[in-house]
């Protein structure tokens, strides 16, 4: 168990890495964290995100803890950003789902899945389904486009790259030791007394090799003509497209989900999906200037679920996110101090968010 003033390295300063280090920081204890690229957390998936905190609507895609852990962020997020002193985004307008007549059967199959999570997670709100009239009232935007949508009350998102900024300043006002371009193994010498927690994300492949990538593709653009109230997700039959609105008019749009680690700059073919996705649910796209495309691998364990494995009596990994980082983020960072405080974290055994011994244990 941690005292009031230990001392923590924290390898890798990804998005888990930062809320770390300010949150323990934050509590008052010593705090330096390695990472193996720049500031602007280049080289992290969490830089790669629509950051969107949809519970249900991910429900088709993942396991009911991950569900439980998206619903405890919705109010977890606005305490974390209330302590930064920089601006984030912060929106929990719901989410918006639609669909083209010939995806009418997917489109039915995706409600009986979110039917089923209601079932096993009752404290979700329900989706409220949405005819042509009514979609028009909620989104005036796409009105006429589509016939009918569900809507997900309770749903949010937030500006990952405003919010991995603010965390930066705030580890930089708070004295973190930041060491930049300074890849550390895991096995390197530490301080003996101090807490090693390893948050490396695929970094940490050589200690914990369950880990693998899974590449995707973001797409994100300005488009002065289009006006979204609230995250969209268009149903696919091969795959979720969604379209997350940021401030000033930037969009951010994704779908691919790649079992590879290949780091190459996206295909055409996943561009022009995209990008077909875009102009489908507004014309006004296709005025938008495209502002990058980009390509990051997430880090994933075999059953794309996160977990925090014990090394030692002051070793921790936390790793395995996978396409959920924000949603489950916050549930991690708290199971994680709890571990750190007290050895046990009961919110872990609530939300079902797996704690294991690692090597040596």
């Amino acid at each position: 168990m941690a005292s009031p003033s230990s001392s923590f390295t924290i390898l890798g300063a990804g998005l888990m890495g930062r809320l770390l280090a300010v949150s323990l920081a934050q509590a008052g204890h010593a705090v330096e964290i390695f990472d193996a690229h720049g500031p602007e957390a280049d080289g992290a998936a969490a830089r790669v995100a629509a950051a969107m905190l949809a519970p249900l609507a991910e429900s088709a895609v993942t396991e009911p803890s991950v569900v439980r852990m998206g619903h405890y962020a919705l109010a977890r997020w606005p305490q974390i950003i209330a302590g930064l002193e920089q601006h984030v985004f912060f929106q929990q307008n719901g989410t918006l789902v639609l669909w083209h007549r010939q995806d009418a059967a997917e489109a039915a199959r995706f409600a009986g899945v979110l039917a089923h999570t209601r079932q096993a997670v009752p404290e979700l709100p329900a989706p409220r389904p949405l005819d042509a009239p009514a979609l028009a009232q909620a989104e005036p935007t796409v009105a006429g486009r589509f016939a009918q949508g569900l809507y997900l009350p309770g749903e949010g998102q937030l500006d990952n790259r405003q919010l991995l900024a603010a965390l930066l300043a705030a580890m930089e006002r708070l004295g973190v030791r930041m060491h930049w371009h300074s890849p550390r193994a895991l096995g390197a010498p530490c301080d003996q007394g101090r807490w090693l927690i390893d948050s490396r994300g695929l970094g940490a492949r050589p200690e914990w090799g369950a880990l693998r990538g899974i590449r995707g593709e973001v797409v994100r653009v300005h488009a002065p003509d289009v006006a979204l109230a609230r995250p969209t997700r268009l149903v696919h039959p091969r795959y979720p497209i969604y379209i997350a609105p940021k401030e000033d008019h930037l969009f951010v749009v994704g779908a691919t989900e790649i079992e590879s680690d290949d780091m190459s700059p996206a295909s055409v073919r996943s561009a022009l999906e995209l990008l077909s996705a875009l102009y489908a649910v507004h014309p006004g796209f296709a005025e938008a200037r495209i502002l990058e495309i980009a390509t990051q691998c997430r880090p994933t364990l075999p059953d794309n679920l996160p977990a925090i494995r014990r090394l030692g009596p002051r070793t921790l990994q936390v790793n395995g996110l996978y396409r959920h980082g924000y949603m489950v983020s916050p549930a991690v960072l708290d199971a994680t101090l709890e571990l750190i405080a007290t050895g046990a974290s009961p919110l872990a055994e609530r939300l079902a968010l797996r704690v294991e011994a690692g090597a040596g244990q």
